[in-house]
């Protein structure tokens, strides 16, 4: 091993990787390869589905938080408008997290919802309703974690860009006041 190389990183969490991959991917393939196995498109219908509600929850729930410090829901005010709801650790800590953990994040979110596309295209071009709702309903889960953590992240870099504006203008301002009282 040569010292002057950086020590490579590993992954913080490998056990919330690999469940993260291992919901999406069993979706996957359990809807790929189920025609080969069933004939009733109820099943494949209800454990598709079934496994892109567990990827949904897992991702939603548990690695958002643990891989990219990130979470979000949506409740229903008092006048029945939808509100989001966003949370992120602090800025020292998000920029603590493993960076290998948040790619892995991110592109799997992006690699699971790129696949259902593509196998709705599929689905498409053969004609098969049926299993373009199958795929409707699985890339709706995936694109809703998508658009959450995706303006999770942007409302975090929002909070920190307000907070660094604070703290530099109080820090701006004492020192003029100390300035002038010293006078």
């Amino acid at each position: 091993m040569d010292p002057s190389q950086p020590p490579v990183e590993n992954y913080a969490n490998p056990n919330t990787c690999l469940f993260h991959v291992l919901f999406k991917g069993a979706a996957l393939a359990f809807y790929i390869l189920s025609a080969l196995f069933f004939n009733s498109f109820v099943i494949i219908f209800v454990v598709s589905v079934l496994l892109a509600a567990l990827d949904f929850w897992v991702v939603k729930n548990v690695s958002g938080r643990i891989l990219v410090g990130l979470r979000w829901w949506n409740e229903i005010n008092d006048l029945g408008e939808s509100v989001w709801k966003f949370e992120s650790l602090d800025q020292e800590s998000l920029a603590r997290m493993n960076k290998k953990d948040s790619w892995l994040f991110w592109w799997t979110l992006y690699l699971a919802a790129a696949a259902w596309l593509i196998l709705g295209v599929f689905s498409l071009i053969r004609f098969q309703a049926d299993y373009l709702l199958v795929v409707g309903v699985c890339l709706s889960l995936n694109a809703a974690n998508i658009i959450g953590f995706t303006k999770c992240k942007k409302d975090a870099k929002k909070q920190f860009q307000q907070f660094a504006s604070q703290t530099i203008a109080s820090r701006f301002q004492s020192t003029v006041q100390s300035a002038f009282t010293l006078v």
